[in-house]
């Protein structure tokens, strides 16, 4: 094979694989966030998240579920924040007295 030809087939498969590879990265991370996520919320005391439901997105957590008072649902928020990695919250918490 011409050294020209080697190095465009190289090129090729670079290119081709790089997003690949960049969506594992991003699937691995969320998954980690998740993971820090769902303990940091279950263990805190004011805020008692076990039962939450957690999704990740690129960095992007949704919270959803219930919590007893508008303060535990601002503390989600910040508690999340906090974690590396995270970019940005969604809390669609509700309070268990509201509908």
């Amino acid at each position: 094979m011409h050294p020209a030809a080697r190095l465009v087939a190289a090129a090729l498969v670079i290119f081709l694989l790089t997003p690949f590879l960049a969506a594992q990265a991003t699937s691995s991370q969320d998954d980690r966030i998740y993971d820090d996520v769902r303990r940091k919320l279950a263990n805190d005391a004011d805020v008692k998240g076990g039962a939450f439901d957690v999704t990740v997105k690129n960095g992007v957590v949704t919270l959803k579920g219930r919590v007893h008072t508008e303060k535990a649902k601002e503390k989600a928020t910040r508690l999340t924040k906090k974690i590396k990695g995270v970019t940005g919250v969604n809390n669609e918490l509700k309070l268990f007295d509201a509908e």
